[in-house]
């Protein structure tokens, strides 16, 4: 479909149909001019020996005439004439053919009266039995210009004359088609030459849109085309500018962060300190000031995972983060996971032995912390966790019975600091809730092993969000050597 109705078919429909319609055009006025001329032709000749035979003849004609020497008028004027064509004599009501067997039905009603009432030469091409025929009459006049009442009539075959101009129109329409042949080539070198930049610009699109940013085409001549080139050019520097500023804008962004969030490490941790003491003697203090300090306890926990939540993060934005992957069984790394955060018995497992790839075993317990810790956070029981084989890869699939998440939502899930509809959010008292950097990070850290994690809602009748993480099969050696992180320096 793409081929039909493109450019290219397009320009060189249109030059076979402009050509084919001059051809056509060019044909009828050719034939139409070549029919006029040559009956034209032929006629005012047999006119003009008509009348000549005529007046050479008529001198010797006894009036009034009898039957007799009409047929003898007759045939000598038809034999003077070439062809011998058939001639009809006529004197008031007596009439002679130059040949007795001839039908001179061809002679019309309506040119007997023309030549006698106008008193002059007239003629008329009939159709006689498909065959074209021209029939001159005129009157024979006497030296004063008096009519005799001898009225001579001639009928010629006009088959010579239609062949030619068939002849010539078969010509002409024998030739329409290598006109057409080479309007198509012709139109098809046109479309080369105007497709040619065409092309070059859609790659260079192609290529811009890829992130191409050096993506530019060649301005040749001064058309429209070499306009839109420039044109093009010109909305490429402008937006490899752009995106140069917004790409420093950003990474000062982040080099701004990671900073902010190094410097805020040492402090923080003088104030999880205190923060901590404050707490396990809250039981000792005033109920009002007890409950400060458990808010300053838990506020401050909050910010340090925040801070530490930033820091991962720019260490991937920087190409920091590395993998030490080694050979690990996903069942029981996801079963360590959930035991140091004391959910074993707040989440259903379903953990097959033998699951095993090569990974990084912080990094995928950081994954299942963060999955399992916004389900129970913001889903509903039962969360399960199920971990699965694959012939290419391996999964955790973590389950929960919550509203689920909107559809406008699932998109979003896994950006910055989004978060979703309030609804989803179950409130606790012991609830601190989340930085919103949890799922990105767990995206980014599945990224790092070359996997993704993916989110949907349950299909099986129960409402619930589902996200899967998908780890591809590694083999440990790819990963053996030792990689190291660094930390912004301050």
């Amino acid at each position: 479909m793409h081929l039909l109705g493109g450019l290219r078919t397009r320009l060189v429909v249109a030059f076979v149909l402009v050509a084919l319609v001059s051809a056509v055009t060019s044909t009828a006025l050719a034939y139409r001019e070549s029919r006029t001329a040559v009956l034209q032709r032929a006629q005012d000749s047999f006119q003009r020996d008509f009348l000549e035979r005529v007046n050479t003849v008529a001198p010797n004609v006894d009036m009034p005439p009898d039957v007799q020497s009409l047929a003898a008028f007759a045939t000598r004027v038809s034999d003077g004439l070439g062809g011998a064509p058939l001639v009809v004599a006529r004197y008031q009501d007596l009439k002679a053919t130059s040949d007795s067997l001839a039908d001179d039905s061809r002679i019309t009603p309506a040119l007997r009266t023309a030549v006698a009432t106008k008193d002059r030469t007239s003629f008329q091409r009939v159709l006689h039995g498909d065959e074209p025929y021209l029939v001159v009459g005129t009157p024979v006049t006497y030296e004063n210009k008096q009519t005799s009442g001898l009225e001579v009539y001639a009928t010629t075959s006009l088959r010579p004359e239609q062949d030619d101009t068939t002849g010539v129109l078969d010509a002409v329409r024998g030739g329409i088609a290598p006109v057409v042949l080479l309007a198509a080539l012709l139109a098809l070198l046109a479309a080369r030459t105007v497709l040619r930049p065409v092309r070059e610009l859609g790659r260079a699109t192609r290529r811009l849109a890829e992130g191409d940013l050096d993506s530019r085409v060649t301005v040749r001549g001064g058309d429209e085309l070499a306009d839109l080139a420039r044109d093009f050019n010109h909305t490429a520097d402008e937006l490899r500018t752009s995106v140069s500023e917004l790409r420093e804008q950003d990474a000062r962004s982040r080099r701004f962060v990671a900073d902010v969030s190094h410097e805020l490490r040492t402090p923080l941790a003088a104030m999880t300190m205190v923060a901590t003491v404050l707490d396990e003697d809250a039981d000792q203090l005033p109920p009002d000031a007890a409950q400060a300090a458990r808010t300053v306890s838990a506020e401050t926990a909050r910010l340090s995972r925040l801070v530490d939540d930033l820091m991962e993060m720019s260490r991937f934005d920087s190409g920091a983060a590395a993998l030490n992957a080694s050979e690990i069984d996903l069942g029981e790394t996801v079963r360590a996971s959930l035991a140091l955060r004391g959910w074993t018995d707040a989440v259903r497992l379903e953990l097959p032995e033998g699951v095993r790839t090569a990974a990084d075993r912080r990094r995928v317990d950081v994954i299942v912390a963060n999955l399992v810790g916004n389900a129970l956070r913001h889903g509903a029981p039962p969360v399960s966790v199920t971990v699965g084989a694959e012939w290419d890869g391996v999964t955790v699939t973590v389950t929960d019975a919550g509203p689920g998440l909107p559809p406008e939502v699932l998109p979003h899930v896994f950006e910055r600091f989004y978060k979703a509809d309030a609804s989803r959010t179950r409130s606790s008292k012991t609830d601190t809730g989340g930085s919103g950097l949890g799922t990105a990070i767990a995206l980014e850290n599945a990224r790092l092993h070359g996997g993704t994690v993916e989110v949907s809602n349950r299909t099986d009748g129960v409402t619930g969000a589902v996200f899967t993480l998908r780890l591809p099969h590694r083999h440990h050696e790819e990963h053996h050597e030792e990689h190291h992180e660094e930390e912004p320096a301050g």
